[in-house]
């Protein structure tokens, strides 16, 4: 069975977590609204990223643990589309695999989240600060070196929960995610790109199908919007030229103004001990290019020996 049913029917497979859900139902709905008589069903499923909560992404082999299941699921037929976060979206997808669009984008930006600091500058030293990304960490690390940097795993409510339970004095958090899932009041503060660079692609969807179900690209078209899509096809040719994948801490954001997009970007050792910026601006059609000549910048001022680094220490393999 290859892309739409003959029962003019879409099925999207997508992880169980609340926010993932969330994400499936809103696509869902886009879908219904543009084909009132189409069928659209969840096809619910647990990855491997959400099953093995207890060790680290990096551990694992990266954020690809949480889509090779949804794929799966494409490749045999049982679905039509996948919803993914785009920043969880490996950089290079499997042959027989495309993006059939990347949707509006919502806040990119980390979120701070305590229940008794203001900011990042007002923990004392050796507040514990809980994440999951090495990016967070390293950004973190890079600026204020007096704070505990901890690990923290589990969908968003279990996140939450354990700060709570003061196991941290501050987590962050993508935005995102917090205001889709209505825990927008749980946002202490929002930490600027200067303060806590984003991942690329954070705060985008993307839609994932076969590359051969030409009808589903076809549906899932109008739900692409142009700007988003370039910018985080920027993000991504700088990640994927710096090899970056969950395993590097590398932040990547693009905004567009006036026909030019601006694109900011670092890679950093996971201490916080080195970390190479910088920023690239050009005309928005050129959004590849512009990515790939940011890596270049960036490779220039450092990057290279933090790659270096983190390959000797077996960090980017994965």
């Amino acid at each position: 069975m290859n892309g739409l049913t003959p029962r003019g029917q879409l099925v999207i497979a997508t992880r169980e977590s609340a926010l993932a859900l969330w994400q499936a139902r809103h696509v869902a709905a886009r879908l219904k609204a543009l084909y009132p008589r189409m069928r659209v069903k969840l096809l619910g499923m647990t990855t491997s990223g959400d099953r093995l909560v207890d060790a680290s992404l990096v551990a694992l082999g990266g954020k690809g643990l949480f889509v090779k299941e949804l794929e799966d699921a494409l490749a045999q037929g049982r679905a039509d589309l996948a919803v993914h976060s785009m920043k969880d979206v490996p950089m290079h997808l499997p042959d027989g695999f495309c993006l059939a669009a990347v949707m509006e984008r919502a806040d990119p930006r980390d979120a701070f989240v305590s229940l008794r600091y203001g900011a990042l500058k007002e923990l004392p030293d050796g507040a514990r600060v809980g994440t999951s990304s090495l990016r967070r960490e390293s950004q973190v690390r890079s600026r204020f070196p007096r704070l505990r940097v901890e690990p923290l795993r589990g969908n968003v409510p279990t996140r939450l929960r354990k700060l709570d339970e003061n196991r941290f004095e501050a987590i962050i958090l993508a935005a995102a995610g917090l205001k889709r899932l209505g825990l927008e009041d749980r946002i202490t503060s929002l930490l600027t790109p200067e303060e806590s660079l984003p991942a690329a692609g954070q705060g985008a969807l993307g839609l994932e199908c076969r590359t051969d179900s030409t009808d589903v690209r076809a549906l899932l078209a109008p739900l692409d919007h142009g700007p988003t899509s370039l910018c985080v096809s920027a993000e991504r040719a700088l990640s994927r030229a710096l090899a970056g994948s969950c395993n590097v801490p590398l932040g990547a954001l693009a905004e567009i103004s006036a026909g030019r997009l601006r694109l900011r970007g670092f890679v950093g050792a996971p201490d916080g001990s080195r970390l190479a910026r910088g920023e690239v601006e050009g005309d928005a059609d050129e959004a590849r290019e512009l990515g790939t000549a940011l890596a270049e910048q960036l490779r220039a001022r450092g990057a290279d020996a933090i790659l270096a680094a983190l390959a000797s220490q077996g960090t980017l393999s994965g």
